[in-house]
């Protein structure tokens, strides 16, 4: 008879956790071993530099075992964790630059790095394609709108990982593209006839999934597949679509089990129960210590009552140890940073994108930037560039005048002088652009240097860049100099 004790160690190999701190203290590294736990996601809050990442992750290697999967989300643009490596391009950046070779050195750039800091599992890349500009949390995370060439450049993408010993996972299962929800604060639906999502969003889940060897979920409920579960629960589209019909292999793991559209709803330990049940192999309880106590007796119980059989188990647990031992957690040597850092410049270079017919102001003439007083993080993505930063970066080039807002919906853009400088409008986080300022604000340039679709929200001429790392500020002052043409074009639609 299986006792408690080893149930819930079965139960830990089938959760992914967080924790919080830059050390491993003995509590979480005894909660690890007292239940088996052999995977963690780490966060931003879990990092500060190269040396303090380097050993977290090989002290939870010694305690986690040879099997251990360390994971991150380092999807590129704004999406990245570890902020001080070479910084890549969104997926909508590489979309807009569409070349496939530079899609696979993109990916194969960031293994290198996220490898050498002890990482072994990546998040990315996202697979949504963004057919819905007031999505708030996917936008240019997503390779573009047409399923086979955003399959294409993620394939791509996921190659140049795996030659470098990074497992991909692919995201979001079966699409998060077409919500104007975010599911970390509520459950949307896609509300869509089969042969369209066929057509659009499921498509390049089903391109891709021979060469993706994991596979996120997404909490979001899809009536026309399956009207009583979110996909994270729902056996119709796990195990019935997923693994009957197309026959895929990989891993499935669940989003994190945290989010108010699942835990709000169900309840953490329940909706884990529900989650295997219905085909994950893994769920990612990134709540608190708490909810993962929950999460592992909930399992647990299910496991000692039948609801989750043994061989299903056994199954789950075979895949989730095929993975690791495919992409063990050896770090690497790192001697490729500044050639890693060209590819990552090359590829914001080849992303940056004109929406209507941008001009340049004279070297050395007087500009006023116009930019958001703070910087704000939605809760997946790092914080935006500061005003600042970007006054800074545009100081090489002219004589510059910062005014920041605090609020868009009651800045006065008619209140500022009329001097004769030219006007740009630094755009410094995702939310799009309220009827305040759609109807009022008038810059002479726009640089949307996070979301593209706020360049569709101001009547200006646009720089896209995609993201707001170092290297989009290089490409700007590029093109503001006449050394750079921005070449790309948005792989979505409205920008014609």
């Amino acid at each position: 008879m299986t006792t408690q004790n080893e149930l819930r160690k079965i139960a830990g190999q089938l959760i992914m956790i967080r924790f919080p701190g830059t050390v491993l203290d003995a509590a979480t590294a005894e909660f690890l071993k007292a239940n088996s736990i052999r995977a963690v996601c780490l966060f931003r809050g879990n990092m500060t530099d190269s040396e303090q990442l380097a050993k977290l992750t090989a002290d939870l290697r010694a305690v986690m075992g040879p099997d251990s999967l360390i994971g991150i989300d380092q999807e590129g643009g704004a999406v990245v964790r570890s902020t001080w490596v070479p910084a890549p391009p969104a997926a909508m950046g590489l979309g807009a630059a569409n070349d496939t070779d530079l899609a696979y050195r993109t990916g194969a750039a960031v293994a290198r790095a996220v490898k050498a800091l002890g990482f072994n599992w990546n998040f990315a890349p996202v697979l949504d394609l963004n057919n819905n500009p007031h999505n708030p949390v996917i936008a240019e995370r997503s390779f573009g709108a047409e399923p086979q060439r955003a399959a294409e450049l993620a394939m791509a993408w996921m190659a140049g990982s795996h030659a470098e010993g990074v497992a991909c996972c692919v995201k979001h299962f079966p699409g998060h593209g077409d919500t104007n929800v975010d599911s970390h604060r509520d459950l949307p639906t896609v509300n869509k006839p089969v042969e369209e999502l066929n057509r659009l969003e499921l498509a390049p889940f089903r391109i891709a999934s021979g060469a993706a060897p994991a596979m996120m979920t997404a909490h979001i409920v899809y009536p026309t597949l399956d009207a009583d579960n979110p996909a994270t629960m729902s056996r119709r589209i796990l195990t019935g679509l997923l693994r009957d019909e197309w026959q895929y292999k990989g891993v499935v793991i669940t989003d994190g089990m945290d989010m108010h559209a699942i835990a709000g709803r169900y309840g953490v330990g329940n909706a884990a129960v529900r989650a295997l049940t219905a085909g994950a192999d893994m769920v990612m309880a990134l709540g608190t210590t708490e909810t993962q106590e929950e999460t592992l007796n909930a399992i647990a119980a299910a496991l000692a009552s039948g609801e989750l059989s043994q061989q299903e188990v056994q199954t789950r647990l075979d895949r989730l140890a095929a993975l690791a031992r495919a992409y063990p957690c050896k770090p690497r040597s790192y001697k490729e940073d500044a050639a890693d850092r060209e590819i990552m410049a090359e590829g914001w270079r080849r992303s940056l994108t004109a929406f209507g017919t941008p001009q340049r102001p004279a070297a050395g003439s007087r500009v006023r930037l116009v930019a958001r007083q703070d910087v704000v993080s939605d809760g997946v993505s790092e914080a935006g560039v500061p005003a600042g930063v970007v006054a800074d970066s545009l100081r090489k080039l002219y004589d510059v005048e910062l005014v920041t807002f605090a609020d868009a919906d009651t800045f006065d853009w008619n209140a500022l002088p009329q001097d004769g400088r030219f006007t740009m409008l630094a755009s410094t986080s995702r939310l799009r652009y309220g009827e305040h300022a759609r109807g009022t604000w008038r810059p002479d340039l726009h640089l949307a240097l996070w979301n593209p679709y706020q360049a569709l929200d101001i009547q200006a001429p646009a720089l896209m860049t995609y993201g707001f790392a170092k290297p989009a500020l290089d490409a700007i002052n590029g093109w503001l100099s006449g050394e750079l043409q921005a070449t790309g074009n948005a792989p979505v639609p409205g920008f014609k």
